[in-house]
């Protein structure tokens, strides 16, 4: 195992990160976390010799735009880095590829990449619970392919690389037009207008939301402390509906080094 990795995310729902950590704890005996999803956040640049988990949310196809943007406040100076694209069980589609681009972008050299499938953060009934241990497993084998690539490049050798799938230019991606509702149990403690990825939510008043700002991201919902946060009906009924077709199919893990 490695010494240390570090594990750069925006998990809004928390589960991109549940994900990451997973592989994390099979590539290192210590981890370290740079958190992307709140706004501020300060700048971090690695060295060379540094192996970086760059992990994202699949949004339609797409990585987040928000998380996209983020990306600029690391610098890679040469380091390694593992990017993984956790999927809700139906596509992954340009996500991958498009983080792969945005690390190299900042500076980072191409290890592996993954597409990873967690529990769906609107639909939860979609891959409800994965991780799993089915997953883990898998994600140990991923870990010991990557240790192994480490020390072949350490030896000199340089192993011809699988490619990433994707298009370039990426798919084109809009999110829905709708904002969580506030049911009477809000007890305007203000957790989600302090925790909201995008400021949607003013603190002076967390019974609103900025329809032209949210993200649909569904931090707001996933930490409420009374549940007084939910999608309008109609929203959860449509996604419900198309996603239907992917209950009862077990989303892949795939992996390119």
């Amino acid at each position: 195992m490695l010494d240390k990795v570090y594990v750069v995310h925006f998990s809004p729902a928390g589960n991109t990160r549940k994900a990451a950590l997973m592989l994390a704890g099979e590539l290192a005996a210590q981890v370290e976390e740079y958190d992307l999803t709140l706004p501020l956040g300060e700048r971090r640049s690695f060295a060379p010799s540094d192996v970086v988990i760059a992990a994202g949310p699949v949004y339609g196809g797409r990585l987040p735009g928000v998380m996209a943007e983020r990306l600029s406040r690391v610098q890679g100076n040469g380091a390694w880095f593992i990017s993984l694209a956790v999927y809700g069980n139906r596509a992954y589609e340009d996500a991958l590829a498009e983080l792969d681009d945005r690390m190299e972008q900042q500076g980072f050299s191409r290890l592996a990449s993954a597409a990873l499938v967690a529990q769906h953060s609107i639909v939860t009934q979609l891959a409800a619970g994965r991780p799993d241990e089915q997953d883990r497993r898998e994600i140990a084998e991923f870990a010991g392919e990557i240790l192994h690539k480490l020390k072949t490049l350490a030896e000199g050798n340089r192993p011809e690389e699988k490619a990433t799938p994707g298009n370039r230019p990426y798919k084109s991606w809009k999110p829905m037009q709708a904002v969580p509702q506030i049911a009477k149990d809000c007890i305007r403690c203000g957790l989600c207008a302090q925790k909201c990825p995008v400021e949607a939510i003013p603190a002076g008043d967390p019974t609103q939301t900025d329809p032209s700002k949210c993200i649909l991201c569904m931090r707001c919902i996933t930490i409420c402390p009374e549940k007084a946060r939910t999608l309008p009906a109609p929203v959860t009924e449509m996604l419900s509906q198309k996603l239907a077709p992917f209950l009862s199919v077990r989303g892949k893990n795939e992996w390119f080094l």
